[in-house]
């Protein structure tokens, strides 16, 4: 596919747009091993990253079943929130460039996370971000099934009045890629994030990212081509 047939872009938020996967993914580990959950950090990233919450939730509480025998799902949930909270309001930040690259697509674009409607509404106008994709902002919570399915992806095409095969999708998880390619769009790997490496870029590829883009500079390069 050339980038001339391109409609619109379609960007995921955390870990691409706000880089709140590396924060999240530290918390997470931290208190599951608190529960006596312990993973090690690149199958969990491959594996859980870029679920909607209560995607997540339900495959953690299969996980504590099998392996402690009980739920923690009751308490983990609250604890993880108030920790989750706490270091947002101090340390969370936007990914270096992601406005200007943004600003640099002539296309029409939005916004297809797993987040709720609520965190994403904080963090896209915390940074500035909100204004270059209202009302085009889509979470988890306008579909029934989140990604890997392709629903969320289809949803935003619908809106935008682009074919899905005329849709570019920027993502930083096996799950949204997965998404991506399953609603019959392009997907490039993104790995500017604070919580990618090698590791990850190479499980994006394998998933079938058409193209992996390691930061918004070389991003914004391709957009100007648009």
């Amino acid at each position: 596919m050339t980038h001339s047939v391109f409609g619109a872009v379609i960007f995921d938020c955390d870990g691409v747009l706000v880089d709140s996967e590396v924060l999240f993914h530290a918390i997470e580990l931290d208190v599951l091993t608190e529960f006596g959950l312990v993973y090690e950090s690149r199958p969990f990233k491959a594996r859980y990253m870029g679920m909607s919450d209560n995607a997540f939730f339900a495959a953690l509480d299969v996980e504590a079943q099998e392996k402690l025998g009980r739920s923690i799902i009751e308490d983990f949930r609250p604890r993880l929130k108030a920790r989750v909270l706490e270091r947002f309001e101090t340390e969370l930040q936007a990914v270096p460039g992601a406005l200007d690259a943004v600003s640099a697509v002539r296309l029409p674009r939005a916004v297809a996370s797993s987040s709720s409607v609520k965190a994403l509404d904080h963090k896209l106008k915390r940074f500035g971000l909100w204004d270059s994709f209202a009302p085009h902002v889509y979470s988890a919570e306008h579909v029934t099934h989140s990604k890997p399915a392709p629903d969320l992806f289809l949803l935003v095409a619908e809106k935008l009045g682009v074919p899905p095969s005329g849709c570019l999708v920027i993502e930083d998880s096996v799950n949204g890629v997965k998404a991506g390619l399953a609603a019959g769009m392009t997907v490039w790997g993104f790995s500017g994030g604070a919580h990618m490496d090698e590791h990850m870029d190479a499980l994006l590829l394998e998933a079938g990212a058409h193209r992996h883009v390691k930061d918004w500079a070389e991003a914004q390069a391709l957009f100007e081509r648009f």
